[in-house]
């Protein structure tokens, strides 16, 4: 079982009955690290010494090489650009720490020590911990893969693809399903189809109060008077249904069309990854129809390629700039039924292209009754960087943008569908 420095779990550097300041005196040392630990006097052996050397290949104190390969002048510690190290190192991280933080590492190290290049190594894909920042990475490597490479990445990116939709897929297929099913509505329903509480709201102005009734009578036949709240005799109400709303009956034919409009500019490659499985279910779906659009400076249709996200991933070219303006207008010129239509735009909103433009689409679209969202981030990585101005000006437009995480894209997606508020988390944070 993986283990991590701050556990007390028994190790072969520690004593069963350790007196507690050598025991915190070896915590401060994992921590600290050998570069800053001296006044600790303590050492490592053991797998204390393991993990710790993990760690400062990575971490130490400006050890090892830069990412242009030159010495750094300081101690030993780094992984240098020797691809059975590094395979050996990520061996190790695996041994001695959990999946989670394994993740972080490899994410580090890719950062800090330049070694995105070893990644085209197939040998290395298999000895790394698939996560959705290395389909990201594996991703901007696309180009320079070689075919030898490539199967090894696609079954990399095959199993993050896998398990993000074991983890989406039912929740985000309930939901939407639910709101296609309300946002139906039809004017004539049958009895067991009518919805009650929408058709109540939609004829509280048809009210009427009806005649107390006669308590005299009320009390001679079932012994007992009727009062109201305020002590005098009670009244009755009713709600005459001038206009009754139902269900619609299930159908074959599309209901909503969605359009995803995702930036595949570098910093986004962890939002076109969810965007790409979400896209890939919500194509499977026969009540919607769903459009998938990535852009840069270019604009890029993968509708073709949604039943499988595998292919979408490899389809997208993560880098370059970002014209949002004509990404927008691409998609404009698809729809055909804008009272139908939800248009979803991911981005970090940094325009490239014509900024007026860009809104003057926004606006043109909602005018027409498409419901229009703007994600700045579709992740889990919290607060993502955009620009606020743009982002102030779509939320001017009634067009608010925010970050959503996966967990909350079906929410987003059935109140777009509903034409209900969006569940904009922390709302008064927001541009």
């Amino acid at each position: 079982m993986s283990q991590t420095p701050g556990e007390t779990t028994e190790r072969t550097t520690t004593a069963p009955h350790a007196p507690p300041d050598a025991e915190r005196l070896r915590r401060w040392r994992m921590v600290l690290g050998a570069d800053s630990a001296d006044s600790t006097d303590r050492a490592l052996t053991g797998q204390d010494a393991a993990m710790d050397s993990a760690l400062n290949a990575l971490y130490g104190g400006g050890g090892g090489k830069k990412p242009n390969g030159r010495d750094t002048g300081g101690r030993s510690a780094g992984l240098g650009a020797s691809a059975p190290s590094v395979a050996r190192w990520l061996g190790d991280i695996r041994t001695y720490f959990p999946s989670s933080v394994v993740q972080v590492m490899q994410r580090d190290a890719i950062d800090r020590l330049g070694l995105a290049t070893l990644l085209l190594e197939p040998e290395m894909l298999e000895a790394v911990e698939p996560d959705v920042h290395l389909v990201g990475t594996l991703l901007s490597l696309n180009k320079a893969m070689p075919e030898t490479t490539k199967e090894t990445a696609r079954a990399v990116v095959r199993k993050v693809v896998e398990d993000l939709e074991a983890r989406l897929e039912s929740r985000t297929r309930t939901t939407l399903t639910g709101a296609l099913d309300r946002s139906a509505r039809i004017s004539r329903p049958r009895h067991r189809d009518i919805d009650w509480d929408r058709t109540i709201r939609a004829n509280l102005k048809n009210y009427l109060t009806l005649p107390a009734p006669d308590t005299a009578t009320t009390a001679e036949t079932t012994g007992t008077a009727t009062t109201g709240a305020t002590g005098a005799t009670g009244a009755t109400g009713t709600v005459v249904p001038e206009r009754l709303i139902g269900y619609g009956r299930s159908s074959r034919s599309a209901k909503k069309d969605i359009v995803l409009c995702v930036d595949q500019s570098g910093s986004m490659a962890a939002s076109v990854v969810h965007a790409s499985v979400f896209g890939a279910v919500l194509a499977s779906m026969r009540t919607l129809s769903t459009r998938l659009v990535v852009f840069d400076t270019a604009v890029v249709d993968l509708t073709d390629q949604l039943d499988d996200p595998v292919d979408v991933l490899f389809g997208t070219q993560l880098g370059g700039g970002t014209d949002i303006n004509r990404a927008l207008a691409y998609c404009q010129s698809r729809i055909t039924r804008p009272a139908d239509t939800v248009v979803v735009l991911i981005s970090d909103l940094y325009e490239g292209g014509i900024r007026d433009e860009m809104l003057k689409r926004v606006a043109a679209m909602k005018a027409s009754g498409v419901q229009f969202v703007t994600l700045l981030a579709l992740s889990d990585e919290g607060a993502p960087a955009y620009d606020h101005e743009h982002a102030a000006a779509l939320g001017a437009l009634g067009a608010p943008a925010f970050a959503c995480t996966p967990d909350l894209f079906p929410d987003v997606m059935a109140a777009a569908i509903e034409k209900r508020p969006l569940p904009i988390p922390d709302k008064e944070h927001q541009p």
